[in-house]
């Protein structure tokens, strides 16, 4: 009878802990609401209580009765713990029965300014100022059924169609996939087009990169874009390992349809990372990674060529057709965020299988730091994986009697490297520096100095050129 006298008193002394309206909530419908629940001003003023006080304190030393209420505390702060958290799935608003769908898009604009060009730099176009909408594009993201996900992600900005055919601006397909998330054993199930899981600078969205483009090693050289395949992504309950893997067929056009058909154009790829710092919820973060990519195309030809870090202008460095029906990259990633300072870095090797065999590579490391205090936002599994997300000031630009709120301001800075001298086709290196202002964590102005310098061996010599470029980037 003590023992049942004991284990009514713990029950009621449960209910002088505070619940809190989420917990109730989180208990299902079948929970009576947080006012028929008793309160603790109610428990503390009743006689029953105040024995069962008395009796606990008697038997104190009790172990059932200390370890009951032990584990019933735990069950509510875990409990409290995963109502607050908002990355939690049990907070996010997924139908089961239907699409949520959130429209949206982002634009930038770009104005690229050759303050200082070798004459010997030809090319069509050669060097010349541009403004160009660099990306005008409208998305759709839906979440619904518990554990589904889609994107399609429509281009309207003017293409280059060939070297020197001129523009066309027509509608276009970057993003338009299908995902099965959580499924056991295997993670997320994708299928569509999208980025092809390999490196972290390509993976993560140009909205939340912090050069106007991409580094020369990572922009169509050694890693792929957005192509047609399916793949998996998974990692570890605490999310410290990630992995992910795809087979691919080429991207979105009338090419691809004829290279399917053919059976052309087939990539397989692998990355893992592992994430052993991860601290004040990502204000302290260690990210490392290995990739691989292999490449089998039966046309048995590949081309490596760039521009200087922008969207149009002459291509400094091309290999030209290379005899290789296969090749193999190899990569490595390194992050580190230290409050407002980080570091990023790649680097990545290539292996040539046919005629032309050989070897080429290339490398970047950059270093940002925000002046106001922010730090970039890193996830560990994000859209694509491992990536880093969009950055947040922690006030946003704004201008009133009070004061004035300047937003978020980023130094930064970045050595760019490819070798292609095996190939006798020289070698690129480039420094870019510059600053980010974000007026919030939609809208940001970029500003980037290029420095490219080649070796005699690439397609103009050895020639150098200093480019300014500026960016207006917006997306909603």
């Amino acid at each position: 009878m003590l023992r049942f006298e004991k284990l009514l008193t713990a029950l009621l002394l449960l209910t002088a802990v505070p619940v809190t309206a989420s917990t109730v909530s989180a208990m299902g419908s079948d929970t009576a609401p947080a006012s028929v629940l008793p309160q603790p001003e109610s428990v503390a003023n009743s006689t029953f209580p105040t024995a069962g006080h008395a009796m606990l304190t008697e038997d104190a030393e009790d172990p059932d009765i200390t370890a009951m209420l032990a584990d019933l505390q735990k069950r509510l702060e875990q409990l409290e713990k995963k109502q607050s958290s908002s990355g939690s799935a049990a907070t996010r608003d997924v139908p089961t029965d239907r699409w949520n769908v959130r429209l949206g898009g982002h634009v930038q604009l770009d104005y690229v300014n050759w303050m200082n060009a070798d004459p010997a730099i030809g090319g069509n176009p050669g060097p010349q100022d541009y403004f160009e909408f660099r990306r005008l594009r409208l998305v759709a993201d839906g979440v619904g059924y518990e554990n589904c996900d889609f994107r399609l992600q429509m281009t309207l900005e003017p293409e280059t169609v060939g070297e020197s055919s001129g523009r066309a601006t027509s509608p276009d397909v970057k993003d338009a996939y299908f995902s099965v998330n959580e499924i056991p054993g295997l993670g997320r199930f994708r299928i569509g087009n999208f980025f092809v899981p390999f490196g972290l600078e390509q993976v993560t969205n140009d909205t939340n990169n912090v050069f106007l483009e991409r580094s020369v090693p990572t922009q169509g050289i050694f890693t792929a874009d957005r192509e047609v395949g399916v793949a998996l992504y998974n990692t570890t309950d605490d999310e410290s390992v990630g992995w992910s893997t795809g087979v691919f067929f080429d991207g979105i056009s009338d090419t691809l349809k004829e290279r399917i058909d053919d059976n052309q154009g087939l990539r397989l790829s692998g990355r893992l990372v592992w994430t052993p710092l991860f601290e004040d919820d990502g204000a302290r973060v260690l990210h490392t990674g290995v990739g691989v990519l292999y490449t089998d195309d039966q046309d048995n030809s590949v081309r490596f060529r760039t521009r200087p870090q922008i969207h149009e202008g002459p291509r400094l460095l091309d290999s030209g057709s290379l005899a290789a029906d296969a090749y193999t990259v190899g990569n490595l990633e390194m992050a580190a965020v230290m409050g407002p300072f980080t570091l990023q870095s790649e680097a990545y090797l290539a292996t040539l299988n046919g005629a032309q065999a050989g070897n080429l590579g290339g490398w970047y490391a950059h270093a940002s730091w925000f002046l106001t205090g922010e730090h970039r936002i890193y996830e560990r599994f994000g859209q694509h994986g491992a990536q880093f997300a969009r950055n947040k000031p922690l006030r946003n630009l704004s201008v009133r009697a009070e004061g004035l709120a300047p937003g978020a301001v980023e130094l930064k800075s970045r050595y760019s490297s490819l070798i292609l001298d095996s190939f006798q086709c020289g070698n690129y290196q480039d420094l870019t520096t510059g600053v980010n202002w974000y007026w919030n964590d939609r809208t940001r102005l970029m500003l980037d100095w290029i420095h490219p310098v080649t070796t005699k061996d690439g397609l103009y010599g050895d020639v150098t050129a200093d480019l300014l470029a500026l960016r207006f980037d917006f997306n909603w």
